[in-house]
């Protein structure tokens, strides 16, 4: 017997009974972001190898041991998109949105590819929304980036089960300082590190901080602090983004062991943590990366963003149970029609309801059916009432009207009435 087909490991089907959920969450986003002046871009899923290997790092976690890569058949290597901002940044460059030092506020939703090992919250095709700006140097957009995420935790009801860290990673100069005296003091307890801290002690330093081994974070709680490195230009900038934070009200605890995965970052590094779901505890992350265009090979730009999982958020609103009742509701009226002119006389009628009122949800019943199964159809649906239309209602010219969900009574309305009725009941409460 041939093996039944099934989805790859750790890329997961979004059922019906989860997309309401789902498109509540990104309907919320992109109308927050309209509001901020956000337009947003839509990048391809496969890019060339090289952009993430320039742009991410060639020591990194990612560009390691985490890529879906292979050659297509003209023998170049593609990958699937790991993050966004390396093809965000790629799209800004090839279509010079950024010429002559124009401000640009991108946002773009969509899958990215990692090869991880599965886990609640972590998947290996997994959901971001982004957040990129360029030729904003000033830690007035640092701050706007921090705002518009607390303002959005507030719409979604998840403020108090979300907490800001922050920290400054300083210029590419004064980290450069800061790796030369981190390498000298971990190289000096070079035995109490884990394997892997001993690993990122040769390639990528800094990434030992934010190890989960105890062992080697004792080894830490000595070692040189970012803070003590950084240069006048950083210091000022955080202090900055510090200050306007302060005056919105906005918490922040200074972790200065954040310094985030990718070699792009400088400057601000920032995330929004949570202890509701877990080891998986960041629903939101980003930061600067002011060398990042040079880079990969534009005039020097500057840059900020972010990008927030969806997958976690949503596990969050569920955790939280902040999910909105009405989402779980996708029908507001189905209609229940007997014999074939009733049915006809339905069809005609819906589609007139539905000039007036193009919210409504509105389902008619689809393969006939007894009077006992429609209605069982009807409140399977979900809908809060029930229209009915025989041939006794159509020699009238009327419809039956029948809360599903509560008190009331069925009544008759006229046709020319179910619109201004529906408004009534439905549409406005």
């Amino acid at each position: 017997m041939s093996k039944s087909l099934q989805a790859i490991r750790g890329m997961n089907d979004i059922l019906p009974e989860q997309t309401p959920l789902w498109r509540y969450f990104e309907s919320t986003v992109a109308r927050l972001l309209d509001n901020y002046g956000y337009k947003q871009i839509r990048m391809p899923i496969v890019e060339f190898t090289e952009l993430f290997k320039r742009s991410i790092g060639e020591v990194t976690d990612i560009v390691e041991k985490e890529m879906y890569t292979f050659e297509d058949r003209n023998g170049d290597s593609l990958t699937l998109r790991p993050e966004g901002t390396a093809a965000c940044v790629r799209a800004v460059l090839e279509h010079g949105l950024t010429g002559g030092g124009q401000p640009q506020k991108l946002w773009y939703i969509g899958p990215m590819f990692r090869h991880e090992r599965p886990q609640k919250g972590r998947y290996r095709q997994f959901h971001q929304i982004g957040l990129e700006v360029f030729n904003l140097d000033g830690p007035d957009i640092d701050a706007e980036l921090i705002v518009l995420t607390w303002r959005l935790w507030g719409m979604l009801g998840i403020r108090d089960a979300v907490k800001l860290e922050l920290n400054s990673l300083g210029t590419s100069e004064s980290r450069g300082r800061y790796r030369v005296a981190l390498v000298e003091y971990l190289s000096a307890h070079l035995d109490k590190l884990d394997e892997d801290s001993q690993r990122r002690l040769k390639t990528n330093p800094l990434r030992v901080l934010d190890t989960k081994n105890a062992d080697t974070q004792a080894v830490l709680v000595d070692a040189p602090k970012m803070a003590d490195y950084l240069d006048d230009e950083s210091r000022t900038h955080f202090e900055g983004l510090k200050a306007r934070l302060d005056a919105v009200g906005i918490p922040y605890v200074i972790n200065p062991k954040l310094v985030r995965g990718l070699d792009y970052y400088s400057k601000t590094v920032f995330e929004w943590v949570t202890d509701k779901l877990g080891a998986q505890g960041t629903v939101c992350a980003g930061g600067r990366y002011d060398g990042l265009v040079e880079q990969m090979g534009g005039k020097p730009t500057t840059g900020v963003g972010f990008a927030m999982g969806i997958e976690r958020l949503i596990l969050l609103l569920e955790t939280l149970e902040q999910v909105p009742e009405e989402i779980s509701r996708q029908v507001d009226v189905y209609l229940c029609a007997f014999g074939e002119a009733a049915e006809l006389a339905a069809l005609t009628l819906s589609e007139k309801v539905r000039d007036q009122l193009p919210n409504l949800r509105l389902q008619i019943n689809a393969g006939a059916g007894s009077f006992k199964s429609q209605f069982k159809k009807a409140d399977k649906s979900g809908a809060l009432y029930a229209l009915i239309l025989g041939d006794d209602e159509l020699a009238q010219q009327v419809i039956g009207f029948k809360p599903l969900r509560g008190q009331g009574e069925q009544q008759n309305i006229a046709f020319d009435a179910l619109a201004a009725h529906l408004a009534t009941c439905v549409v406005q409460g």
